[in-house]
Order: C-alpha cells, then sequence, then structure tokens
C-alpha cells in the first residue's frame, strides 16, 4: 500500500513539473511545449517553438539540459552569453541612411513599385501583442504558414513572445477593395529594430512583387517612428532581401547532437549547412564579439 502511495506522489510531482511554466525574457514554456519536431528528409530533430516567426531567442541551462537531442536553437540575442555564430546573417535595413533610400538602384526601383501600387490603399496598425489571440494570427497568416510548412505550435510560440511587446500589422488592398498582402512585423525597442514576421500575400497579385512591397512599406514606417533599422531576417536563401540590406548582423544559434546521430552523419543536414562541425555542443559563445557591419563587407 506505501508503495503505490509513494508511486502516486512521484507521479504527481512529475506531472507538476511537466506543466510547471517557465519564464525568460519574452518567452514562456513548459517542458511539454518547448520542442517542435522538424525533419530533415526522414530524420527527426527539434527546435524550439519560437523558432519559425520570432527573433533573438532567449535560453537558459534549465530549459537546454530538458530537452532531447539533435536539438537546434536559431537567432540567439546579439548580447546574449550562448550561441556561436552561424552560415547565415540577419539583413538589416538602415532605413534613414542615405545609403538606403539614396541608393540610386534602390531610388529606382522603388519608384517602379511605386507606381505599380499607385491605385492601392495600404493601412499602418500597431497593436499590442497581449491582444493577439492565436486566431487572429492564424487570420493573418493561415494560408503563408500552410505553405511554409510553420507549426501550430509555433505560432503560439509567436503569440507567447509578442505578449509584452507591440505588432505593426501592414495591410495593402487594390483598387476594388481586394486584399493583396497582409505584413506583420514585432516591435523591439531594446534593439532599435522592427522585425519582419511574416508576409501573406494573394498570389493573384505576384506580378507586382507584393512581398518586397511589404519590406517597403515597413522600412519606411520604422524610418518615420524612430527605429533605426528594419530587420528582414534571414538574408542567405532569400535573394530578393538584397536589395533592401545595407547592413548584416551575425546569426548565434547552439546545437545540441549525439556525434553518431544520423542526423549528425548526413552531409546535408542543418548541422553540417548551419555550423560547423567543432562547435557542435558548444553552449557558450567564448569572448565572440557581436558586431553589425555594412552590407558590402565581410563578416
Amino acid at each position: 500500500m506505501n508503495a503505490t502511495v509513494d508511486q502516486l506522489r512521484n507521479l504527481k510531482k512529475n506531472k507538476a513539473a511537466t506543466s510547471r511554466v517557465k519564464e525568460v525574457k519574452y518567452q514562456s514554456w513548459t517542458s511539454r511545449n518547448l520542442c517542435i519536431e522538424s525533419y530533415h528528409e526522414d530524420l527527426l530533430y527539434y527546435t524550439s517553438r519560437w523558432d519559425a516567426l520570432c527573433p533573438y531567442v532567449e535560453v537558459t541551462e534549465e530549459m537546454l539540459a530538458s530537452v532531447p537531442r539533435p536539438f537546434i536553437v536559431y537567432a540567439l540575442p546579439p548580447d546574449s552569453p550562448f550561441g556561436v555564430p552561424i552560415n547565415d546573417k540577419y539583413g538589416l535595413v538602415e532605413v534613414s541612411s542615405e545609403n538606403f533610400e539614396g541608393d540610386e538602384r534602390r531610388a529606382r526601383k522603388f519608384r517602379d513599385l511605386e507606381k505599380q501600387y499607385k491605385n492601392f490603399v495600404h493601412s499602418e496598425t500597431v497593436i499590442p501583442g497581449k491582444n493577439i489571440t492565436v486566431e487572429d494570427v492564424f487570420e493573418m497568416g493561415g494560408e503563408h504558414f500552410q505553405n511554409c510548412y510553420i507549426d501550430k505550435r509555433e505560432v503560439e510560440g509567436f503569440v507567447d513572445y509578442i505578449r509584452k511587446l507591440d505588432v505593426l500589422v501592414l495591410k495593402v488592398h487594390d483598387a476594388s477593395g481586394e486584399l493583396v498582402l497582409t505584413d506583420v512585423s514585432i516591435l523591439l525597442p531594446d534593439y532599435d529594430q522592427v522585425y519582419g514576421s511574416f508576409c501573406q500575400w494573394n498570389r493573384a497579385f505576384k506580378n507586382r512583387s507584393p512581398g518586397i512591397y511589404a519590406c517597403l512599406l515597413a522600412s519606411r514606417w520604422a524610418a518615420r517612428n524612430g527605429y533605426r533599422f528594419y530587420n528582414l531576417g534571414p538574408v542567405d536563401d532569400y535573394g530578393y532581401k538584397a536589395l533592401f540590406v545595407t547592413h548584416h548582423e551575425p546569426i548565434y544559434a547552439l546545437a545540441l547532437t549525439e556525434q553518431d546521430h544520423p542526423l549528425a552523419l548526413d552531409t546535408t543536414s542543418p548541422l553540417h549547412v548551419d555550423f560547423k562541425k567543432e562547435v557542435w555542443n558548444q553552449i557558450y559563445r567564448d569572448k565572440i564579439q557581436t558586431r553589425i557591419v555594412p552590407a558590402h563587407a565581410s563578416l
């Protein structure tokens, strides 16, 4: 009888520990909702629930001790002690710099965009993140999430992240009132940035480059409202972002893995593409300096 009672007590303790909410900066989680299953081909690995839509993901030693492996965290804060630079970078737009709109090539491209959208209407709304629900986010970006294989738990992670922040929502409609795009950015005053989280656009307007137009609208909003940078997110796989980028910032990440895991043995996996092998399982940055450098320079 006593053994049964002890087992029940231990079970209750384990359940309580699993369901206990923990917090670091903008993020909250339990051990049940922290990890999202990701796949390279058919190889399973794990990322955090903030991976797809959020910038500057914080971690703690307690968090890292609790996760299954392989586990990859992208986009650690530039001022965090955790993580190492990876083989990608953030593209930043210094929105009020003469090197941005004053650049002749950019200015010409922007004039062309403005002509294409001359008879369109756009709106700009700043919403406290605490007022945004998962349902709201799916209404703004559900088709985009489906196309990009973004898990509902990552949308929940986004809603969790923005609870103490404001969100910029840009919408563009054509002359008949048809919705052309919805663009959502997180306002990050601590980093003097507007961070572009996602943009959902109507495929019927593909020839007008709606995603690029959304970047222009967001950059100009950031300039008018006193932010230094619009953050385009990772840039290496997105050639169109080069039109906007004035500076690069290192992306810091960490990868926890067993050396003989199938993901570690596959040289086409994120462990090899994004990281140097010698930094697998390196948790701390170890005196690496954070630098924002002009886009024409190398990191």
